[in-house]
């Protein structure tokens, strides 16, 4: 188990590292991409942890693997609709939550969203307990999002003391249970609304909605937390603020 560990956190470190490399323009576009050889030599990895990082980055439709041509990167207008981005602290999901509340109902357990669990590529099995929850601005009746998480089975302990009111479900986990968030990573993409969707958010059934999609793992790299957060466009903005060094 601990080696499982230790390979799971070594692959999603290089996903990281080529991901930003990607990003920096390293490789420009239809470049033939370092071969799985290169790769393990380089960053002193093997065969297995250069795979999944690679298949991570295919997913996210950064590169693209060609049967008998090797790997190269996609052009920006072809990488798709999908920012990801991992947060550096906790402290910019809380400023997300402030100045609005959310109630939270539980819902029956069940196996993660399909759809949501390829979006994580980490193939969470089993029944996880289910929230949901409807996100307001304060001084404001109309919900600016939809959330719903999926919490880890081995938490029954701290869900049990789950109260209603809270910004944040990994609050009350990090309360509740011998679990601390140790990275987050987060997805953006633009979606159309579902009718369960719409009918929580008074938008019409296929409107644009911003889908955050955020993945919390504990400081043995375990995910245990999944939340999929459905904003209707002209009602929420995502802002950043980049301070360079």
């Amino acid at each position: 188990m601990h080696e499982a560990k230790i390979k799971q956190s070594r692959y999603l470190e290089l996903a990281d590292e080529l991901r930003a490399a990607v990003l920096r323009g390293d490789f420009s576009a239809k470049q033939s991409f370092p071969t799985e050889a290169v790769l393990c030599k380089q960053y002193g990895v093997s065969r297995f942890t250069v795979r999944e990082a690679l298949r991570k980055l295919t997913q996210e439709g950064l590169i693209k693997r060609c049967r008998g041509s090797g790997t190269v990167v996609k052009s920006p207008s072809a990488r798709g609709g999908t920012l990801h981005q991992p947060l550096s602290n906790v402290g910019e999901i809380l400023q997300y939550a402030k100045g609005t509340t959310i109630s939270f109902e539980q819902l029956e357990s069940e196996e993660v969203d399909p759809d949501i669990a390829e979006k994580t590529d980490m193939r969470p099995s089993g029944k996880w307990f289910v929230f949901r929850g409807v996100r307001t601005a304060e001084g404001r009746t109309r919900p600016i999002a939809l959330t719903l998480a999926w919490i880890h089975p081995d938490l029954a302990d701290a869900v049990a003391k789950f109260e209603n009111g809270s910004p944040t479900l990994f609050g009350q986990i990090e309360q509740h249970a011998d679990r601390s968030v140790n990275r987050v990573t987060q997805d953006i993409q633009a979606v159309k609304a579902t009718k369960e969707t719409a009918d929580v958010l008074g938008i019409k059934e296929d409107d644009p909605v911003l889908l955050i999609l955020r993945c919390y793992f504990d400081r043995d790299d375990q995910l245990f937390e999944i939340s999929a957060s459905y904003h209707p466009g002209e009602r929420f903005t995502y802002s950043m603020h980049i301070e360079v060094d």
